[in-house]
């Protein structure tokens, strides 16, 4: 693997692998000094030309427990704002000494478009509403530690909500159908693609119609910073309808599990306080997305093998 940029490039042998690598990463992360020499010398800078808390936060530390140097880059306090050209920025980064790209962008097909530009692997961290594949990585993860077995063969899972303008449902779409899953949309029809040709899913416009047969509930966020025009009648309305309230969780099938990708509304999507549902998984996924990132990172730039303990 040189880049890092979309789950559709990505064999389910090769996803396995990385499910299975970020497995031994989680490992490292619960020893004492969560840290190894795997990536001493190498250099990742994270270019996010887009707001982030947990993405940015995790590539920077995932890069620190391999001993890479970071070199952190933010458009908002960047030459960008005088006009420069995002390729003019790669360029210039990769000046300087730069083994991997760590990007965001409010644009699909930039991270891809940045492959042209530099020889350093490119790690896509979210570009618009097209991918977003090292989310799809750490959910895949977060899924099957908690239910065990190599992939999520026989697995139902119910993808809730603003799925037209949602990277992290087509990249988690692609992985967890890849794993074996069967998943579902489900939305009002405002709210899912226009085209769904191709898509291997089953779509659904009653989220109380699959609330007690899903072993997984992933709950999206309405995304109105893509939104151009209205999709929904009112916030209130969308959730009354597709919002997880204390009463559809107590309707959940036994031993299923919640998970949001973040940032979460309170109130609109998430109607019940996470932290009074026992079975949610929503910080278990903030935990395991160093994991998986550290794992996307050993996989571009290690040499090989497994890390091990400076010790």
């Amino acid at each position: 693997m040189k880049h890092f940029l979309d789950i559709a490039e990505i064999s389910r042998e090769s996803l396995i692998e990385l499910l299975d690598m970020t497995a031994n990463m989680a490992e490292i992360n619960r020893r004492p000094v969560p840290k190894v020499p795997a990536l001493r010398g190498k250099v990742v800078a994270t270019v996010f030309f887009e707001d982030s808390t947990r993405t940015r936060i995790s590539f920077d530390t995932a890069a620190k427990r391999l001993s890479a140097d970071v070199m952190g880059f933010a458009a908002s306090a960047s030459s960008i704002n005088k006009g420069e050209s995002i390729r003019d920025t790669i360029e210039t980064l990769e000046a300087i000494g730069v083994d991997a790209f760590v990007i965001r962008h409010k644009t699909g097909g930039v991270p891809a478009t940045v492959t042209k530009w530099s020889d350093a692997s490119i790690i896509n961290a979210g570009d618009g509403a097209n991918q977003h594949p090292t989310q799809a990585l750490l959910d895949s993860y977060t899924i099957r530690e908690h239910f065990g077995g190599q992939d999520l063969t026989g697995l139902r899972i119910s993808i809730v909500g603003d799925v037209r303008h949602s990277r992290v449902a087509r990249s988690d779409i692609q992985a967890f159908t890849k794993l074996g899953a069967a998943v579902t949309i489900v939305g009002p029809s405002t709210l899912l693609p226009s085209d769904m040709t191709g898509w291997p899913v089953e779509v659904c416009n009653e989220f109380d119609s699959v609330i007690g047969e899903s072993d997984v509930i992933y709950m999206l966020r309405l995304q109105r910073e893509r939104m151009n025009s209205a999709f929904v009648p009112s916030l209130d309305e969308y959730a009354q309808r597709f919002g997880l309230d204390k009463s559809r969780a107590k309707r959940m099938r036994a031993g299923s599990i919640v998970m949001h990708p973040g940032p979460m509304n309170r109130g609109v999507e998430m109607c019940v306080d996470p932290a009074e549902i026992p079975n949610s998984l929503i910080l278990r996924q903030v935990t395991n997305g160093v994991s998986a990132r550290m794992a996307v990172l050993f996989k571009l730039l290690g040499a090989g093998g497994i890390p091990e303990d400076e010790g």
